[in-house]
C-alpha cells in the first residue's frame, strides 16, 4: 500500500534582509543612483575644465571648497536623519544661532575663541536635543518640529544681535579659516575636521549595527523594534549630532567671512537638502549612502561655480539647481525599471519563484491551497 506523505522543511527566507544585496556587487555599484551622480560630477567637471574660461584657475577649486565646507558638514548628520524617515529643517538656523553665539560671547564676555567656539558647539547639540526630544520622544512629526525650531532658533539669533554685527575677531583666526593645507594648494584647512567627520560617519553609518538600524528604522520603524533598535534613542542622538555639527559649521562661517549676524547662512538648509537627495537618498526613508551624498553637494558646487565665471545671476543658477534636482528624483524610477530589465531572466521573463501552488485535500475532504517547497515521496 502506497500513499502520498509531504514531508515538511524549514522554511528558508526567500531573499536577504535588503533587497539590493540580491544583485551582484558590480550591479549594485554601476546602477545605482549615487554612482550616476559621481559619473555626472566627473562629466561636469570636465567639461567646465575644457569650456569655462579660468574654471582651471588656482583659485577655482579653492573657493569651491570653502563656499560647500558649511554644505558638506551638515550634509552628514542630515543624510542618516534622512534615511531614518524624519527631516530637520532648522539646520541653518541653528548656523545662525552658534555665529550669534559665539560674537556675543567673545566680544561681550572677553572669552577666547576656541571657547566661545565649543559653547556654541554645545549650543547647537542642546537645540538638536531639542528637536529631538519633540521627534523621539514625544512623537510630534520632525517636519512640524523643525518648521517651528527654524523660527525659534532664527527668531533668538536676530534677537540677540538685531540689526548690528559682531566683526572684531583676531586676524589669526579668520585666516586660518580660509587657510590652505599647503601653501598654493586648493586644499583649505577645513577639509581636514570634515574628513575626519566623514570618515566616522562612514564607519557609523555603513560598518555599524547603529547605522543598520538607521535603515531599518528608514524602512519599517515598527518592525525594527522587534529586531531590538531603539528607534527613539537612535532619532534623539541623530537629532543632537545635527545640532552639533551645524553649530560647527556656524563657527567656520562666522570666522570665514569674519562677521556674526543673525541672518548668516539664512536658506541653507535649502541647498543641504536638495544636496542630500540630488546624492541617492530617498526622502521616505531607508535608502541612501554618503559617497553619493558628498558627490551630490560637489556637483551642486561645481554647477554653481562654472555659471558664476560665465556671468550667470543667481536666479539662474537656483533654476538649473532645481531642474537637477527634479531629474535625480525621476530618475529613481527609471533606474529602479533598468534594475528590472537586467534581473529578468532569459528570453524577458522574470526569474522563476522558489515553490509552486498546489491542491491538497484536506483532512476534512475540503480543497485547500498551499506553496509548497518539497516534493512528495510515496511508500
Amino acid at each position: 500500500m502506497s500513499a502520498m506523505l509531504s514531508r515538511p522543511t524549514a522554511e528558508r527566507p526567500a531573499g536577504p534582509t535588503y533587497a539590493d544585496h540580491s544583485r551582484p556587487l558590480w550591479r549594485r555599484a554601476l546602477v545605482s543612483r549615487e554612482f550616476a551622480v559621481i559619473a555626472l560630477l566627473a562629466v561636469v567637471f570636465a567639461w567646465s575644465q575644457g569650456n569655462v574660461d579660468n574654471f582651471d584657475g588656482p583659485l577655482t577649486l579653492y573657493y569651491l571648497f570653502l563656499d560647500t565646507a558649511p554644505i558638506l558638514l551638515i550634509a552628514l548628520p542630515l543624510t542618516m536623519i534622512i534615511i531614518t524617515g524624519e527631516i530637520d529643517l532648522s539646520v541653518a538656523s541653528v548656523v545662525g544661532l552658534a555665529s550669534v553665539a559665539m560674537g556675543v560671547l567673545h566680544q561681550d564676555l572677553g572669552l577666547s575663541i576656541p571657547l566661545a567656539a565649543l559653547l556654541a558647539i554645545g549650543l547647537g547639540a542642546v537645540a538638536g536635543a531639542f528637536n529631538g526630544l519633540l521627534v523621539a520622544y514625544v512623537g510630534l512629526p520632525s517636519l512640524a518640529v523643525t518648521i517651528g525650531t527654524l523660527a525659534l532658533y532664527r527668531g533668538l539669533a536676530v534677537g540677540l544681535l538685531g540689526t548690528t554685527a559682531v566683526t572684531e575677531f583676531p586676524e589669526r583666526w579668520t585666516d586660518l579659516a580660509k587657510a590652505r593645507i599647503v601653501d598654493g594648494s586648493p586644499y583649505p584647512v577645513i577639509l581636514i575636521p570634515f574628513l575626519v567627520l566623514l570618515v566616522g560617519f562612514v564607519l557609523l553609518l555603513h560598518f555599524s549595527p547603529f547605522g543598520r538600524g538607521v535603515y531599518e528604522i528608514g524602512q519599517n520603524a515598527e518592525a525594527a523594534r522587534f529586531t531590538g533598535v531603539n528607534v527613539a534613542r537612535t532619532k534623539f542622538w541623530l537629532f543632537v549630532l545635527a545640532g552639533a555639527i551645524s553649530a560647527f559649521a556656524g563657527v567656520y562661517y562666522t570666522l570665514r567671512y569674519g562677521s556674526a549676524r543673525g541672518d548668516n547662512a539664512t536658506g541653507l538648509e535649502l541647498q543641504v537638502i536638495a544636496a542630500v537627495l540630488l546624492g541617492g537618498v530617498s526622502i521616505f526613508g531607508g535608502r541612501g549612502a554618503l559617497h553619493g551624498v558628498v558627490a551630490g553637494v560637489l556637483l551642486i558646487g561645481v554647477v554653481s561655480s562654472a555659471m558664476r565665471l560665465e556671468n550667470h545671476t543667481a536666479n539662474v543658477i537656483s533654476i538649473v539647481i532645481g531642474v537637477l534636482l527634479v531629474l535625480s528624483v525621476i530618475s529613481t524610477r527609471l533606474l529602479a525599471w533598468v534594475s528590472a530589465l537586467v534581473s529578468r531572466g532569459p528570453g524577458g521573463r522574470p526569474p522563476l519563484r522558489i515553490g509552486r501552488r498546489r491542491a491538497a485535500v484536506g483532512t476534512n475532504g475540503t480543497s485547500t491551497t498551499g506553496t509548497t517547497t518539497t516534493s512528495t515521496t510515496e511508500r
